[in-house]
């Protein structure tokens, strides 16, 4: 799709007319087929059939006219499967089918869905009709339609005990979903009474909220067959559901007024359930690749605490660099106590050279008071030296955070400690305590 590019020489003329969009020709042909869908589809025609042929596939080619005009028609292997008369040229029918277009020649055609000899479309007619009506009350709307539970905890069925239907839908769910349970509501799909069983098949559904989803089923036949479902109150019963209903009543071709009203509509019983039935692969698949995500998710956690934990224990495992700091500060105050004490030396060796008349007693008492200062400093430092402590026998007691412990009310019974010890550590663990004693 594209726009013709205005001449970039001239400019724009003042009130110039909006530019006319320029189709691809295979565009145009999608969007005519798109309104004809929109607009008319599903379409009954009565008119006369001209130019009958059935090609080597089992498909019918044909034009269908009257009076006016003509249209031209295709008859697919499947439809034409289900006829119960041979169609031939001049004889009066009437067709139901959708409108196209024929992309490869541009030629509108209608695909043709069943056909049926003059004079037996009163049932369609009336199908129309109720179509209309519905769907001007908008219960066809897609905005009312709810999607369908991705893991229903169990799945509904509304057929007949007897009908096919019941066997291709049970078989579908045991091969997908074989955990999954199905409750079956049982009703007539057939006769006089079948829209009066289904409604009520469906309300006791609706009464006992023991399933996600309900299954509306049956096998193909002629729109005489299938007439339970186009009845106006069991529409109306579908739209009242409390849990989305799934239509997959007769064959690919034929629609129903529980086909519009219901959530979702199936081409085939077959295909209803596998609509609400992921297969139970699939979910396995999923709950693997979430396990894989958790599990590497634990491993990227514990490798990144254990990273963090070793780090830890290279900062607390051993206390050399506290030791080096002490010796550093050690070192640092004894260099301050020499300096301290030399002065006080050159101080005091001053004073004497200035009273040498003082008795030499009192010089001797002082250098000895002086002296013994000194020791005393000497051994205040040494106190202060934590290797002297440990070789005395006492240990620095740790958690595994490094963290120093002092009281006996800071432990546990059962607790892991280390013990720094003068060389060496070593693990304990609580075995007994008494926080009171002193």
């Amino acid at each position: 799709m594209f726009e013709m590019p205005a001449d970039p020489g001239k400019p724009p003329l003042t009130g110039q007319a909006p530019r006319i969009r320029v189709w691809p020709v295979g565009s145009l042909l999608r969007a005519i087929a798109d309104s004809l869908e929109a607009r008319f589809n599903p379409v009954a025609v009565q008119g006369e059939i001209t130019g009958f042929s059935r090609a080597a596939s089992g498909h019918c080619y044909f034009s269908l006219k009257d009076e006016q005009g003509q249209i031209r028609c295709a008859m697919f292997r499947r439809a034409a499967s289900l006829l119960d008369f041979s169609p031939r040229d001049g004889q009066l029918v009437e067709l139901r089918g959708r409108l196209g277009v024929y992309e490869p020649r541009g030629e509108l055609q209608l695909v043709v869905e069943s056909m049926q000899q003059a004079g037996q479309g009163n049932l369609f007619e009336q199908f129309l009709k109720l179509k209309a009506q519905l769907e001007a009350e908008g219960l066809f709307e897609a905005g009312r339609k709810r999607a369908l539970p991705l893991l229903p905890r169990a799945i509904g069925v509304v057929t007949s005990l007897g009908a096919a239907a019941l066997h291709d839908v049970v078989t579908a769910l045991q091969r997908r979903v074989p955990h999954i349970p199905v409750v079956l509501y049982p009703a007539s799909v057939q006769g006089a009474q079948a829209p009066g069983e289904l409604r009520d098949a469906l309300r006791k559904a609706y009464q006992r909220q023991e399933v996600d989803v309900l299954l509306l089923v049956r096998g193909g036949g002629a729109m005489e067959d299938l007439w339970a479902f186009n009845d106006e109150q069991l529409a109306r019963t579908i739209v009242d559901s409390p849990m989305p209903v799934v239509s997959g009543v007769g064959h690919e071709t034929d629609f129903t007024i529980a086909d519009f009203c219901a959530d979702v509509r199936a081409p085939t019983p077959t295909a209803a359930a596998e609509l609400c039935a992921q297969p139970q692969n699939v979910w396995l698949d999923v709950l693997e690749r979430a396990l894989s995500r958790l599990q590497n998710g634990v491993d990227r956690q514990l490798q990144s605490h254990n990273q963090r934990l070793d780090w830890a224990a290279s900062r607390v495992s051993r206390p050399s660099h506290l030791v080096t700091r002490q010796q550093a500060l050690l070192a640092s105050h004894a260099q301050s106590l020499r300096h301290a004490m030399l002065s006080l030396v050159r101080h005091e060796k001053t004073r004497l050279q200035g009273l040498q008349t003082e008795v030499p007693r009192k010089v001797a008492d002082c250098m000895q008071r002086s002296q013994h200062q000194i020791e005393r400093a000497q051994l205040r430092l040494e106190l202060l030296d934590p290797r002297l402590v440990l070789k005395r026998g006492y240990a620095w007691v740790t958690d595994d955070e490094g963290h120093a412990l002092t009281r006996a009310q800071d432990l546990a019974l059962g607790q892991k400690l280390r013990l720094h010890l003068s060389q060496g550590q070593a693990g304990v663990t609580v075995s007994e305590l008494d926080p009171n004693e002193n």
